[in-house]
């Protein structure tokens, strides 16, 4: 078979799956948002089908026959030189993918995913009623899903390290520790000089706005920052999300909280930051492994960037505050700009991750971070992480839980076994101020085009500098390419310095 039949017969293969990946996202989509709770465990066996399914597809014999004529082993991934760069880019992603499902067995595959689904169930029904104690059996599992899972991939001791590279491929825990520790001291002295000047007030952002009226804003929201609305949708969960169904289909939600306005304005435009990067690939990486994103870090470089440095900018109030006044004259008629900025932007440890404002944001995620490493290095065990939880939370931001709900069942990722994925969220933060930082420099009149409500040539830089690369590069790859310059503190740290000594006047 000629190299361009080889290479045709693998991206059929890919797509279809896919294909078979996003219909069993639609199926988890529509769990987080409409399916009726009785349908939970039908809803398992059903995903647990379709995930084995798609492992078979991509671990047939079929498929490593084709990698391999066309030169691709472990060893050089990318496969023979003569082909053409995308095409060697292509192959390292589905080598990649292939070693890694290989190893697995079907049967793991299929309970893995029946247990996930099951787990995610409990973890709701946990948070809702406080209960700790009876999802513990199902954080076990998945603790012990992901370690069985490393152990097949060959992780060794370096089990935790083997998750990490699942959502940030190539980093360790020893390199994440090298950039959270100066990041957890400099947060901290920010946070201890916040707190020795007078405090920022807001009681207009915990009054009572109409959750319809929020839903109507959200999508307002949504055509002014430019989301394509034919191409993606807005619903609602108990933990906003990003999932895609399709080159064409992005889904987003966000949740509505009657005396916390910001909470659904935050979280919609966080979720629309994911969107516009799955929306961004060019035309040759849409439907191929290559048409998706990098790391979960640049991923959230993209969510956090949107949601922060734009979202909580008084550039970015300047053009759309006279609307949200309007639509919300009976809280905010008597409120400033300015005041509603600084509101938006006060600091205040807080017990939420997803609540939590610019400064703790981070400590919150250095948390779970620590947590993890423990959990893996066995040094903690499931039921003894309340305790743990909420001492951490008393060291790092002098604040503690009173609940379980509000403390360690705060979050949807360990119920999915989506461990190491929490370190993504802070090297979103410094990724997206480096990333942010080289926009600036090529377009320097992006505060003033906010300010008019102009975002498309923020948009197209970030599509055409860095979206454009889709998964061909490694992270650290793409972040010299786009940035000339590795992944540092400074820029993140520098920019919270200087924005919070302005605000709080020191």
């Amino acid at each position: 078979m000629k190299t361009e039949a080889l290479l045709e017969r693998l991206h059929v293969i890919d797509s279809e799956y896919r294909r078979l990946e996003h219909a069993a996202a639609l199926l988890q989509w529509d769990q987080e948002t409409y399916l009726p709770r009785d349908a939970v465990e039908e809803r398992a066996e059903q995903l647990g089908l379709l995930e084995g399914i798609a492992h078979e597809r991509i671990v047939s014999p079929e498929v490593g026959k084709l990698l391999s004529e066309l030169g691709s082993t472990s060893e050089n991934p990318r496969g023979d030189e003569s082909l053409p760069a995308l095409e060697r880019d292509f192959l390292r992603i589905l080598r990649r993918n292939y070693d890694r499902q290989i190893k697995l067995p079907p049967d793991f595959v299929r309970s893995s995913a029946r247990a996930e689904g099951l787990s995610q169930a409990a973890w709701i029904a946990a948070r809702s009623n406080d209960d700790f104690t009876a999802f513990v059996p199902h954080l076990a599992e998945m603790v012990s899903i992901s370690r069985k899972k490393a152990e097949y991939w060959g992780a060794g001791g370096a089990v935790y390290d083997a998750l990490l590279d699942i959502y940030e491929p190539g980093i360790t825990a020893r390199e994440i520790e090298g950039l959270f520790e100066p990041l957890k001291l400099r947060l901290k002295t920010l946070l201890n000089r916040i707190g020795s000047v007078p405090q920022i007030h807001a009681p207009f952002l915990s009054e009572a706005y109409d959750c319809g009226a929020q839903h109507t804003f959200s999508m307002y929201l949504l055509d002014y920052l430019g989301f394509d609305q034919n191409r993606g949708r807005l619903d609602t969960s108990a933990h906003p999300f990003t999932t895609t169904l399709g080159a064409d289909d992005v889904r987003i939600t966000t949740r509505f909280i009657e005396n916390n306005v910001v909470s659904s304005i935050f979280s919609t435009i966080h979720e629309m930051g994911h969107a516009f990067y799955e929306m961004g690939f060019p035309a040759e990486l849409r439907g191929t492994s290559l048409g998706e994103g990098v790391s979960m870090g640049i991923h959230e470089s993209q969510s956090r960037l949107w949601e922060n440095v734009i979202g909580r900018s008084a550039s970015f109030w300047q053009g759309l505050y006279p609307e949200f006044r309007q639509r919300f004259s009976g809280r905010l008629k008597a409120v400033s700009m300015e005041d509603f900025v600084r509101g938006i932007n006060r600091v205040e440890p807080s017990l939420i991750r997803i609540e939590a404002d610019e400064v703790t944001y981070s400590l919150h995620i250095i948390l779970r971070f620590e947590l993890e490493q423990q959990l893996f290095s066995g040094a903690l065990s499931p039921e003894d992480l309340p305790k743990t939880w909420n001492a951490r939370m008393r060291d790092l931001l002098g604040t503690e839980p009173q609940t379980n709900a509000d403390g360690v069942l705060q979050d949807v990722h360990w119920s999915m076994g989506a461990f190491g994925y929490f370190p993504s969220y802070a090297l979103g933060n410094l990724y997206g101020l480096q990333f942010w930082r080289k926009l600036n420099a090529d377009i320097p009149h992006a505060e003033a085009a906010i300010a008019q409500g102009e975002f498309a040539g923020i948009r197209e830089w970030l599509r055409d500098t860095l979206y454009v690369w889709g998964s061909r590069l490694e992270p650290a790859e793409l972040l010299f390419k786009v940035c000339g310059e590795k992944l540092s503190v400074d820029p993140f740290a520098e920019y919270l310095e200087r924005k919070y000594s302005d605000i709080y006047g020191f």
